[in-house]
Order: structure tokens, then sequence, then C-alpha cells
């Protein structure tokens, strides 16, 4: 006996997004400041975009299109994020990691105010990475550290790099014996760079990323500018402008899965002595056209499920047609 068999294949899982990015994006053209753009992406979607790697770069281009200026993304400066340089965390017992004797009205937190110097009185100031003082290197084993005074002026990016190279880094000074060391070893009257830095540039939705995409000479530190854009002329390249430019923005949210549906139509004949509308049959034959389409290569996303009659059997009878007489 000929029956028709109904099989619904549904996929899922399919995404807009890249599966690296677990995310959708949203491009909103409407302008709006820095504020306003992450007041409606929370309230509309999850945050601000953010940009962790060149995958989404290439993606939010590809969203773009011809729009060929600059949008709101979620990047921005934040005061008083220090950290040192040294971040090896079995390096620092409890509150070493915020040990900070700053001096009078210290740090000042200016944008462009992001690196530490010790001075010879104990105190430490914040300023311009790029002024060349002396610097204090240290090498470390285990729990250990010895100081190492540099007698070349150098830029605190500068003097890390040395310090890489030819100690440990710069220095950590993790409590106030340290810090007391420190004093009775340094000239008086001098400053010295330590490894204290500013790590200011801070996603909305509050995650932490290695990743930057800076335009050249970009961000240029003005005291105005802690607000971040892709700029689309530029391949989606990122520039730090005033937080109250009004400015289409992206919003992410969670990646939405796509499901598709197919019906597939399969003859067979009825087996003797087997009732086809069993559920122990209809299950074991779904196994088996599971491992079928596996074979050719779909993967576990993949759902089987019957497909029923109006009077709730999943098989019909087709009927044979008659050959017209000629």
């Amino acid at each position: 006996m000929d029956v028709v068999l109904l099989l619904i294949m549904a996929a899922a899982g399919l995404r807009a997004v890249s599966s690296h990015a677990e995310r959708q994006y949203h491009f909103v053209y409407e302008a709006k400041t820095m504020a306003e753009a992450q007041r409606y992406c929370r309230e509309k979607h999850t945050d601000l975009a953010t940009v962790d790697s060149m995958e989404v770069v290439e993606l939010l281009n590809n969203m773009a299109g011809q729009y060929n200026q600059s949008a709101w993304i979620g990047l921005h400066d934040v005061q008083d994020a220090w950290r040192w340089t040294m971040s090896d965390p079995s390096f620092y017992g409890p509150g070493e990691t915020e040990f900070s004797p700053w001096g009078g009205n210290q740090p000042e937190n200016r944008h462009n105010e992001q690196c530490t110097m010790f001075y010879s009185d104990r105190t430490w100031h914040d300023n311009f990475c790029d002024h060349p003082i002396y610097a204090v290197c240290f090498d470390v084993k285990g729990p250990n550290a010895t100081f190492v005074l540099i007698e070349s002026r150098m830029t605190w990016t500068e003097a890390q790099s040395y310090c890489r190279e030819h100690h440990t880094d710069l220095a950590s000074v993790r409590n106030q014996t340290e810090n007391q060391q420190l004093v009775e070893m340094l000239p008086g009257g001098d400053w010295y760079w330590i490894g204290l830095y500013r790590d200011s540039w801070k996603w909305s939705d509050g995650s932490f990323s290695f990743f930057k995409y800076w335009a050249e000479n970009k961000p240029d530190l003005r005291a105005s500018k802690v607000c971040v854009a892709a700029a689309f002329h530029n391949s989606g390249k990122w520039e730090d402008l005033d937080c109250g430019l009004e400015k289409p923005f992206i919003c992410y949210g969670p990646a939405v899965p796509v499901s598709m549906q197919m019906i597939i139509k399969v003859r067979v004949e009825k087996p003797n002595g087997v009732d086809l509308n069993d559920q122990a049959f209809l299950d074991a034959m779904l196994v088996e056209a599971k491992k079928n389409l596996r074979a050719q290569g779909l993967d576990d996303n993949v759902q089987l499920a019957w497909r029923k009659q109006p009077d709730g059997q999943v098989f019909k009878k087709e009927e044979k047609k008659r050959r017209d007489e000629l």
C-alpha cells in the first residue's frame, strides 16, 4: 500500500551576526547625543554597541552601507580608573592594588594626565605621559620585588618598554613599606615614573576588551572629547568626540535565532502487520531520518517532527490515478 509521509524540518540557530559576537546590532539613523543614544539603546535593546573584534568592525561597515559619516558606539572615557602595568593578580595582596598615596588635590584626572609620577617626598601625582623624566623599574621573584632606578629621562611609554625589556616592568608600589623604600633609595627633589596608569576607556555595558581600532592620531585627548564614534568614511575607525554632538548610533541586543521550515514529502510502502501511526514506530523513523540528514552534513540544530493530517493521523493513503482511456 502506498502512503504519503509528511516531514517537517526546522533549522534553528541561524543568526544575522557572527557566532563570535553573539550579538544582534541595530543601526539607528536618528541623531542623538551620546547620553540620549545610550538611554535609547538600553530601553529598546541592551546597550550601545561594544566593538571587540575586526569581525564586528566589518559587520558594522557592511551595515552602514552608503552612510559615510560617524555614529556613536559605546566606548567612553571614565575618570579615576587607575591600574598597574604589572597586572598579575597573584603579585598583590588584599588592598594592595588600591594603595595610592596621592599628593594634595591629586589625582586631577584630567583627560590627558594618565600616568603616575613618584615625587621624592613620597607622594604621587598624575601627569602627561609624554613628559621625559627618570623611571623606577623592578625585578620580581615570587612575592618579592627589587626596585631599580633608571637615570635616563624618557616618556612613560618609553620607560615601560625599557623596564619590560631589561627588568620585569615599571615599578608597582604595593604598600607603605615599599613606598618608604623608594623614598630612601631615590635622590631628593626629582620626579620618577612608576607603573600606575589610568586605563580610562570603557564600554557602556561595562565590558572590557583590549581590542582598539583608533583612527590615526586618535584619541587626541582633549578634555571635552570623552565619547567615541565609528567613522564610516574611514573604514569604521574610532574617533573621540564631544559627547554633546548629535549623531546616529549603533545599539546591540541578544542574537535572535532565525528558523526555517521545510516540508518533505516521502512515499513509503506499508509493511505487513505494522501500524504506521503507532508512536513507537514514528519515533524510530525520526531517529533514522535524523541520522541520514546528519550524514549529509546538517548539524544538531536540525529538528524533525511529523506533520499530522486534519484527521489527526500522520499518514494518508494515496489514491491511485486511473489513466484515461484513449
